[in-house]
């Protein structure tokens, strides 16, 4: 029977490639979506017609009832989730005097609550197997902060510190959580920016490109992976040395 992944935010940009990664390496893939229903369906029937099981539900990991429920439909379906990637994110650029109350419990909520949330629930079977991988996506902005996105900036911020604290607590159950922190990746969240300022961020890569989502899935797959069975807490930069 094969491994059971599940990725938050997977219907497109970073999450589709984190899920395609595991896909193409013979797990189960549970897509996770709030509202892109048909790019979710879609690619889980382009991942059936290669023989992989996969299977799109809708949740907002915002909403703890609404995990909990996802990640029970998702364990009869598929099987016992293995490795969980929290990968569902929301960003915007203001600044810091514009940022309203509501903005900033929203993005708390997605950002960081929807990744305790999905934590705390695959929890109980990766205990009780004594195994299990959990990877946090958070941003080269946590690890260093950025102009007009403090909110964002600090969610991020938030989730490092949890997946240090989270891994010192579950390494005696063998479970993995590690945390990877991508820099500047070409996905459609980088277009409100406009081209200009897109092809001068190119420019401003010591590597010559900006990242892409595959660079991302690599890292993430890596860290679940046997291959990095003896690595916990750590948070990877995948940022082509653009903040060294």
């Amino acid at each position: 029977m094969s491994k059971v992944v599940l990725v938050t935010g997977s219907s497109r940009g970073i999450g589709k490639a984190i899920a395609q990664k595991f896909a193409d390496n013979g797990y189960s893939v549970a897509v996770n979506y709030i509202q892109s229903k048909e790019l979710a369906e879609s690619f889980c029937r382009e991942l059936n017609e290669k023989g992989i099981n996969a299977k799109a539900y809708q949740a907002d990991v915002a909403d703890k009832q609404a995990v909990d429920n996802m990640v029970k439909q998702i364990e009869q379906d598929l099987g016992k989730i293995d490795v969980l990637v929290n990968n569902a994110g929301i960003a915007k650029q203001q600044m810091f005097q514009d940022i309203s109350e509501e903005y900033l419990k929203r993005i708390f909520a997605v950002n960081f609550f929807g990744t305790f949330y999905c934590s705390q629930s695959v929890l109980p079977n990766m205990l009780h197997n004594k195994k299990g991988s959990i990877i946090n996506i958070s941003s080269i902005w946590g690890t260093r902060g950025a102009s007009c996105e403090s909110a964002y900036s600090s969610t991020k911020a938030a989730i490092i510190g949890f997946t240090r604290s989270l891994a010192k607590e579950l390494a005696p159950s063998n479970i993995r959580v590690n945390c990877v922190a991508p820099g500047v990746i070409d996905t459609q969240m980088l277009e409100p920016l406009g081209k200009e300022t897109i092809e001068l961020l190119k420019t401003e890569m010591p590597m010559g490109r900006l990242g892409t989502p595959e660079d991302i899935a690599e890292s993430v797959y890596f860290l679940a992976s046997d291959a990095a069975s003896y690595a916990t807490g750590q948070v990877l930069l995948v940022e082509g040395a653009f903040v060294l």
